[in-house]
């Protein structure tokens, strides 16, 4: 609200201060006129007041931008056709170098603002009619010497039309990037609904499933089912509050730790999460995390983070194109990485995830993923996300007969720790 009132209050000075110098620049052509000439003095007004009412009414005059730089030039070239010879003691010279500075301003202006298309003609018309002022003043007697002077009052014309395409160059720029810091915290949303939901909800498939194989025979097996799935869904609705609040709270400040404020998945949630998997299936599910809560503290936040990104993807995957498989370990444990090191000191956080060889039938109720759907994007995310941290990511058939998900993750410098 501060920053409201005081733009509010700034345009409105803007106002005041452009329409008296407006008002000035009217009443300093009415008394220049006859000892400098109507037309000088009428360009004057008609060019100074036309760039003082676009500034000081801005972005209002903004549509009329391009028929106020027309105007402008058409009577700035006209005025020093017209402008005769007023004598030495008029002040046609003062009047040519404020006519000049009017119209370098509103070749900023246009060149900064104006539309392409119609920038670049009213761009040059402009510069013509502001490096001609100087031919009013009649110091030249020859056409080279018109010629150069011409050419040296263009160089200030070419100065604000440059600095004014340059700024317009870096507000694209801006924009441009912003346009791509939109596009990428969309794509990390959807990567972040694909990794955490979709694992709850193909939880919930699973046990939908096997509510309708055991209804019929076993109907006293339905309501722990039913229970499991009422679970699953408000864990899938309590990760898509949760992400969405993350995604909010990054705009805030970096250094705000409160409690209300989500903190990012870690290392401690993959318990919750092979367990969770675990009552939803029927193999047996193997969890190694070889970490003390020591090691587990100095591990970063990013790279715990995306250890648990990846347990939970492999599982999704598992529930999805194994669904039979009789085993599934998951393995988190600190590797050397140089032979040396304490804790998590000279050390890479290495997590796999493994699926035997399917070997429990499914009976009926068909698999999850049969009705044409593909996967991929998640194990694509991944692999980009695991990479920028300097790691190794693979996913393929292991030597068993199932497949092995693993990655490799540098933990940086030997004194980091969580933020």
């Amino acid at each position: 609200m501060g920053g409201e009132s005081g733009r509010g209050s700034w345009r409105g000075v803007r106002k005041v201060v452009c329409g008296v110098a407006a008002g000035g620049a009217v009443v300093g052509g009415v008394a220049a006129g006859p000892r400098a000439g109507w037309a000088a003095a009428a360009s004057l007004v008609v060019a100074v007041g036309a760039t003082l009412v676009t500034v000081g009414w801005w972005p209002r005059t903004r549509p009329r931008l391009s028929a106020t730089a027309g105007a402008v030039a058409l009577v700035s070239v006209l005025g020093t056709l017209l402008t005769g010879d007023a004598g030495e003691e008029s002040p046609i010279g003062l009047l040519m170098l404020v006519e000049f500075a009017a119209v370098m301003a509103l070749v900023f202006v246009v060149a900064r603002f104006a539309p392409a298309p119609q920038g670049a003609p009213l761009v040059v018309l402009l510069s013509v009619s502001g490096s001609t002022v100087i031919l009013r003043v009649g110091t030249y007697d020859t056409f080279l010497e018109a010629c150069g002077q011409c050419a040296f009052m263009g160089f200030g014309v070419i100065v604000a039309a440059v600095v004014g395409g340059y700024l317009r160059a870096l507000d694209v720029r801006r924009l441009s990037s912003v346009r791509e810091a939109r596009r990428s915290q969309r794509l990390e949303l959807a990567r972040d609904l694909h990794d955490f939901v979709a694992h709850d909800i193909s939880g919930i498939v699973v046990l939908a499933q096997a509510a309708q194989l055991v209804g019929a025979d076993q109907p006293e097996r339905v309501m722990p089912l039913l229970q499991q799935i009422e679970a699953a869904g408000q864990q899938a609705l309590g990760s898509m509050d949760r992400t969405v609040r993350m995604l909010s709270d990054s705009a805030g400040a970096e250094g705000d730790e409160s409690e209300d404020r989500p903190r990012a998945y870690g290392l401690e949630d993959i318990t919750d999460v092979v367990e969770r998997f675990r009552s939803s299936g029927r193999a047996d599910v193997g969890l190694e995390l070889e970490l003390t809560a020591e090691a587990i503290a100095r591990i970063p936040r990013e790279v715990a983070s995306t250890a648990h990104r990846m347990v939970v993807e492999a599982l999704t995957n598992v529930r999805r194109h194994a669904r039979t498989a009789a085993t599934v370990r998951v393995r988190v444990a600190l590797e050397p990485s140089d032979g040396r090191g304490n804790g998590a000191e000279g050390h890479a956080l290495a997590v796999s995830v493994i699926n035997g060889a399917e070997a429990i039938s499914s009976g009926s109720g068909g698999l999850l993923g049969e009705d044409g759907r593909r996967g991929g994007q998640g194990l694509l995310g991944l692999t980009e996300r695991i990479e920028a941290l300097g790691g190794t990511f693979s996913a393929g058939p292991d030597a068993r007969g199932g497949w092995r998900t693993a990655a490799v993750l540098p933990l940086g410098d030997a004194g980091s720790t969580r933020r």
